[in-house]
């Protein structure tokens, strides 16, 4: 007898009794989705059994289409510097994150402040940061 797929771990099905994995349908849902996830991605993949890799894959998956559907960012109406600040904002980043991200914290700096502008390198490096199209990132002509 073959079987098409490994057998879960109980640690998966341990979790679902204690979150059901259902769509988020309101803001109470997404709070308490967020709070039981946290714990789960502190410890990070490398330290997840296969059944917790794969619940927190699925949470996750649900987690981002209710906020894809509700907390979508109207990229019309932002700047890129005003995108790049929601956008550290809603990932708890600081100034110093994004130092480190690009390079320099004194070109984080100039940038949040203005005085300089974000080139295609920069774009690229925050669009696969943040999993949003380099396209927020450019200022509209």
């Amino acid at each position: 007898m073959t079987t098409l797929a490994k057998p879960m771990k109980d640690s998966y099905f341990d979790l679902v009794r204690r979150h059901p994995l259902l769509p988020i349908k309101s803001e109470a849902q997404l709070d308490a989705a967020l709070a039981f996830l946290g714990p789960l991605a502190v410890r990070g993949e490398k330290a997840l059994d296969s059944g917790e890799r794969a619940y927190l894959a699925a949470l996750t998956q649900f987690v981002e289409d209710y906020e894809r559907e509700h907390h979508a960012i109207e990229a019309a109406d932002l700047g890129p510097l005003e995108a790049l600040k929601f956008l550290m904002q809603a990932n708890d980043m600081k100034a110093i994150d994004l130092g480190k991200l690009l390079g320099s914290r004194g070109l984080a700096s100039q940038i949040l402040n203005g005085k300089r502008e974000l080139s295609k390198k920069h774009i690229l490096v925050l669009a696969r940061r943040f999993n949003v199209e380099p396209g927020l990132f450019l200022a509209a002509e």
